[in-house]
């Protein structure tokens, strides 16, 4: 139990693969858990228009967006980051975009309903949505948490490392809010447009990609100071990431740009019915 911390962050002693707790993600998950239930016993007595499949495949997707989460925080990948540059870009994949649309999946009928009731939040979320200011704001958030200074200033201690986690997290619940969350209403933001929006979501990572790839010196001080782990050297390390970033991201967003040209292809089929049989 020695050096035991209650967040992941970069060390300073040689890595080994001995299992070490970390239990502020420990309690995320526990709140995580216990906040989807919370949400669907305050909202039961709401009409849900959910059957209980759905509701089946509701609480996988949320599971699932939990599990994720602890995978990209806990041992030994959130022990990693503090060591390799690549493990951090696998954090930020895992947290940013992987887990946070299975968790709006997750989110029951029940409280999505309750949430739509609510004028107030209604208009901040009309606004905090709204795919550009979306999009903005998780491009800002992915520069920033990739900007040297600021991952050599917070990766260093577990408060620091815990905010660039939780950044990666908000963010990606805004930037797949307008793809997956029913509420608020954007009639007019059909399939076609959130493929657009997710190609152009594919398209703007191309700066940090290509600086972190194309680099031709470490830009991390923790990462090329820290006591080595594997074969890759700092730049290599680096260069592998930034590829991470791009393939890795690509395929997640490539991906939910797939089911979305299947689900506009379905939804298509069905507004035209039947094609009739000639007599």
């Amino acid at each position: 139990m020695n050096g035991l911390q209650w967040w992941c962050s970069a060390q300073t002693a040689a890595w080994t693969w001995s299992p070490r707790p970390f239990p502020g993600v420990w309690v995320l998950v526990i709140l995580l858990f216990g906040l989807r239930a919370w949400m669907r016993r305050s909202t039961s007595s709401l009409a849900d228009a959910s059957d209980p499949a759905r509701e089946r495949r509701g609480l996988r997707s949320w599971v699932g967006g939990v599990l994720v989460l602890w995978m990209a925080l806990d041992w030994p990948v959130g022990a990693l980051a503090g060591y390799l540059a690549s493990a951090h870009m696998l954090q930020y994949l895992l947290t940013g975009l992987v887990a946070p649309p299975l968790l709006l999946l997750g989110v029951p009928a029940s409280a999505w309903h309750a949430l739509a009731r609510r004028t107030g939040a209604q208009r901040v979320l009309r606004f905090l949505t709204h795919p550009l200011i979306a999009l903005a704001i998780f491009q800002f958030v992915l520069l920033y948490t990739h900007t040297p200074s600021v991952v050599d200033r917070l990766m260093v201690t577990p408060l620091g490392s815990f905010v660039i986690d939780a950044l990666w997290l908000a963010a990606g619940l805004i930037f797949w809010w307008p793809v997956v969350a029913p509420t608020p209403a954007r009639p007019r933001f059909k399939y076609p447009l959130k493929m657009g929006y997710l190609f152009l979501a594919t398209v703007v990572n191309t700066l940090p990609y290509a600086f972190l790839t194309f680099g031709e010196l470490p830009f991390y001080g923790i990462y090329e100071l820290a006591p080595p782990v594997g074969v890759l050297g700092p730049r290599q390390d680096q260069q592998l990431a930034g590829l991470m970033m791009k393939v890795g991201g690509g395929i997640v967003l490539w991906t939910a740009i797939t089911i979305q040209f299947f689900l506009w292809f379905k939804r298509e089929g069905e507004e035209k019915g039947p094609i009739p049989r000639s007599p």
